[in-house]
């Protein structure tokens, strides 16, 4: 069997600026076909990402699609950027290393799970994320954004009534009038007023979770060392189960955050491989690697970084804010790991954004994802959402 084409392509949304998914599509001689995610859709650079998912496609064509390692490895070694690469080269090599695996599961008539050692667990706890965004019904883009301390207790108590045991919530993303805040406001030492802002925030999320709930503190990065410290200490009263990234990913600063705080850490979705992750975990400075299968080298990376987070005592909850085809692949590895903690369904994944892209929407219900049987990852791109691409190239 060998690879024939590949098609790559850039979604339309219901809302471009927010979500625009990055896909390709592998074609191979047999009659085979796969799909994969570059995890570029939202920020800055999506267009920089579909450039290379084009520009890596141009390397695998004539190859054997079985051969996902040797693939991965040339793309890897042959590119000159790809060693230690950051976003946009793993992004590249996540999508065409997913549409990989999606066509190995087809060939052999098997989940991806099996193929990655089978099912551990049959039902994936997850929880409900980013509820500063709202929490509204599927489906539909008018959630309610967390302005106030009763926002943030409202979509709280919308997700616990849907069987979420466990919510994640960035406290410190806009100001008591509903503007977003910038890096002038949440650098540095924070003040006094925004400290006591952001317990506001938690002690109402708090209250409406009960104790049964778990609460995952977001920042996105946000803050720096200083602040972090001070939002941890400011956590540890509330029970916060991980501090999501308190700050620019750094070994260095991660080392002074981790002295002042019990809160577990969690981080990965701003690394992007093995490598940058090791000294993370030697160092014991992550307990809950998110490492996110669109960003991070695909399927067959992630699953290397799960096992090397087993080998430190480390949790793994993959990072999914990408299209339902991205929630598909996590689940695969997520079900075939001992060391999985929890699954991300973020906000954006229930809204009209995530629609009329993919042939499936997975939702969890009760709190809790069921791992798809179907050949492959059990997802795959609509050929109307493809024939509606801002962007498209056919690389032979």
């Amino acid at each position: 069997m060998k690879i024939t084409k590949v098609e790559v392509f850039r979604l339309p949304t219901a809302n471009n600026k927010q979500n625009s998914p990055i896909g390709c599509r592998i074609h191979t001689d047999s009659g085979l076909r796969g799909d994969g995610e570059a995890g570029m859709a939202y920020g800055v650079g999506g267009t920089a990402a579909f450039g290379m998912v084009c520009d890596l496609a141009g390397l695998i064509i004539g190859m054997d699609p079985l051969q996902t390692e040797l693939i991965w490895e040339t793309m890897y070694k042959k590119t000159f950027w790809g060693q230690n690469g950051g976003p946009v080269v793993f992004s590249g090599i996540a999508a065409i290393d997913v549409a990989l695996w999606d066509i190995k599961g087809k060939h052999f008539g098997v989940p991806c799970y099996q193929l990655l050692g089978g099912k551990v667990r049959d039902k994936l706890r997850t929880y409900a994320s980013q509820l500063q965004f709202g929490w509204g019904q599927v489906g539909v883009s008018d959630h309610v954004w967390a302005v106030t301390d009763e926002d943030y207790a409202n979509n709280v108590r919308l997700a616990v009534a849907e069987g979420f045991d466990a919510v994640k919530i960035d406290f410190f993303d806009r100001d008591e009038e509903g503007k977003p805040l910038d890096f002038l406001d949440t650098t540095g030492f924070l003040t006094p007023r925004q400290l006591k802002m952001v317990e506001g925030r938690m002690k109402a999320a708090r209250e409406a979770a009960g104790d049964e709930v778990d609460i995952i503190m977001e920042n996105h990065s946000y803050p720096d060392a200083l602040g972090a410290v001070q939002l941890a200490n400011l956590a540890e009263k509330y029970h916060v189960l991980a501090f999501e990234e308190p700050n620019t990913p750094s070994t260095q600063t991660m080392e002074y955050i981790a002295k002042y705080t019990s809160i577990p850490i969690a981080n990965g979705e701003r690394l992007y491989s093995r490598w940058q992750y090791a000294d993370y975990f030697k160092k014991n400075l992550l307990q809950l690697a998110q490492p996110d299968i669109g960003n991070c080298g695909g399927i067959s990376e992630v699953k290397k970084i799960c096992d090397m987070a087993h080998a430190f005592d480390a949790g793994v909850q993959v990072h999914v804010a990408g299209s339902p085809l991205a929630t598909n692949a996590a689940l695969h590895v997520e079900c075939t790991i001992p060391n999985f903690i929890i699954h991300e369904h973020h906000t954006c994944n229930r809204m009209d954004t995530c629609l009329g892209l993919t042939k499936y929407n997975l939702q969890p219900e009760g709190g809790f994802f069921t791992v798809p049987d179907l050949p492959g990852i059990g997802n795959e791109f609509l050929q109307e959402a493809i024939d509606r691409a801002l962007l498209y190239q056919v690389i032979e």
